[in-house]
């Protein structure tokens, strides 16, 4: 589990870099927010999250299968996975900002990934006063 990455993912730079491309500007990691969100939009008050389907348990997906051995080591740190997410949106939330989650499998389909990115910026730019 050391090799996996906790930041800077390939699918990470995937959003990062449509975002980017389509003008918009954010801070990457913030860690002065719970859950260091993976991208930070100031302007708009949001927050977005990358999720992999795996480790935060992407229900109905085929990535987030748990291995057949040693399953309740995984399915225990999995759902400690899934709480800490619950929590640390309901402190951004608290805070006022919105939490955004987009998950692994919607960015590694190149077919989906530019519909899942536009409907993403449609949710953290709706009724949103300032406009890019």
């Amino acid at each position: 589990m050391a090799a996996v990455r906790g930041q800077d993912t390939a699918i990470e730079k995937r959003l990062r870099s449509a975002l980017h491309r389509k003008g918009f500007r954010f801070r990457k990691n913030v860690p002065e927010l719970p859950g260091r969100p993976d991208v930070v939009l100031h302007k708009y008050r949001c927050v977005i999250f990358v999720h992999g389907c795996f480790w935060h348990h992407h229900i109905h997906c085929k990535r987030s299968k748990l291995p057949s051995t040693r399953r309740d080591f995984w399915a225990a740190k999995i759902a400690a996975n899934v709480k800490r997410d619950r929590n640390q949106a309901r402190s951004l939330h608290n805070m006022g900002w919105r939490v955004l989650t987009i998950w692994e499998c919607a960015l590694r389909n190149p077919a989906e990934k530019d519909r899942a990115i536009e409907k993403l910026i449609k949710e953290f730019t709706n009724g949103s006063k300032g406009g890019n």
